[in-house]
């Protein structure tokens, strides 16, 4: 979007085969969502993989039809792509269902993050990579707001 040019190390369908994948946000997202070329080569499977999106990356699940008619978290920009989807929007920052997890807000990426850690490694992993890049001054209120987040749902 600002000139940031990250190159792929592998393709999509090795990427459709890691255990976890992080869908993201950016404003050519409804774009990747109408181009087949893309859209047929995303082939998750939520009873193996975690799949983490944040924002308009909301839209690209339910454009697949992972989200069911479980509650989604995105960004007020994206919501009404999301809602048009058939995604039941909840407003709120965080929201797991299984093997999925969706955050809305570009600074609620840190709990999709810790999320992740929690369930490929442990809570106490995500504890502490958590309050090793928390703010100084603020790593214990900050660890216990960012795991408040994504308890209920591990």
């Amino acid at each position: 979007m600002n000139g940031l040019t990250i190159d792929a190390h592998i393709d999509l369908a090795q990427a459709c085969q890691a255990d976890a994948v992080l869908v993201g946000s950016g404003r050519k997202t409804r774009e990747v969502a109408a181009d087949p070329a893309i859209m047929d080569q995303l082939r998750f499977d939520s009873t193996r993989q975690l799949l983490a999106a944040q924002c308009s990356g909301t839209f690209l699940l339910g454009k697949l039809g992972l989200l069911g008619d479980a509650p989604a978290c995105t960004d007020a920009i994206s919501k009404p792509w999301v809602q048009a989807a058939g995604v039941n929007v909840v407003n709120q920052a965080f929201y797991a269902n299984g093997n999925i997890a969706t955050a809305g807000g570009c600074l609620s990426a840190q709990y999709l993050a810790v999320w992740l850690l929690a369930r490929l490694k442990s809570t106490e992993a995500a504890r502490e990579v958590l309050h090793h890049f928390a703010p100084v001054g603020e790593k214990d209120e900050y660890v216990a707001r960012g795991m408040a987040h994504i308890e209920g749902f591990i």
